[in-house]
């Protein structure tokens, strides 16, 4: 299992303490999955770009895609801007890629409310090693579900020391997630602004 697993059937095991996008869920995915990448040395930073080492062709076949995508010529490509591009459908991805490996289904109930009730993780070793990362607020499954607003942080933050390139994946992840936010409300009051203005015409 990967952090992006653990991360996808904790967000959909978790009431979010307000609404998670799936553009908001994508991007921490691919925030989850740098993480894995850089610890398992499938690239080094220099300053905030990604800068590939030789293939580490892991198992699972999302991080391998994740591995696959990265720019493997200069200039090489800052962390933000492969999370912006990774994470473009990540969530459909990872949903698709769970119920294909049976790790989600939707609750038995009649025919047509099951069609539309939510996936929801099934008891299973992984569901149990995801709520026990999270249990034990393991900081990097903490940090991005923080970001996501699947939890709120203690104020003395979570435990375990973090190395250097993980906390700069994390803090990107953290920017990115917070554009989008600026994005979304820019929007919104640009929307109400126009509707304002057609109902005083």
């Amino acid at each position: 299992m990967t952090t992006a697993r653990d991360l996808m059937i904790v967000a959909l095991d978790v009431p979010p303490l307000r609404d998670v996008g799936q553009g908001d869920l994508s991007l921490a995915l691919a925030g989850a999955e740098a993480v894995d990448l850089v610890r398992a040395g499938a690239f080094v930073l220099d300053g905030d770009l990604i800068v590939p080492r030789p293939p580490t062709r892991p198992q699972d076949p999302l991080l391998a895609e994740a591995e696959s995508s990265f720019v493997r010529t200069e200039p090489y490509e800052s962390v933000e801007d492969w999370l912006w591009r990774r994470g473009r459908e990540l969530a459909a991805a990872y949903a698709a890629r769970l119920a294909a490996d049976g790790l989600v289904a939707r609750p038995r109930a009649r025919l047509l409310v099951a069609r539309s009730a939510p996936m929801t993780p099934v008891d299973s070793p992984a569901h149990r090693r995801a709520t026990a990362r999270w249990a034990s607020d393991e900081p990097v499954l903490a940090t991005l579900a923080t970001a996501l607003s699947l939890r709120e942080e203690p104020s003395e933050g979570f435990p375990g020391p973090l190395d250097e390139a993980v906390v700069t994946v994390l803090a990107s992840t953290g920017d990115a997630l917070a554009e989008l936010q600026a994005v979304r409300q820019r929007r919104s009051i640009e929307d109400a602004g126009f509707d304002n203005m057609w109902q005083a015409l």
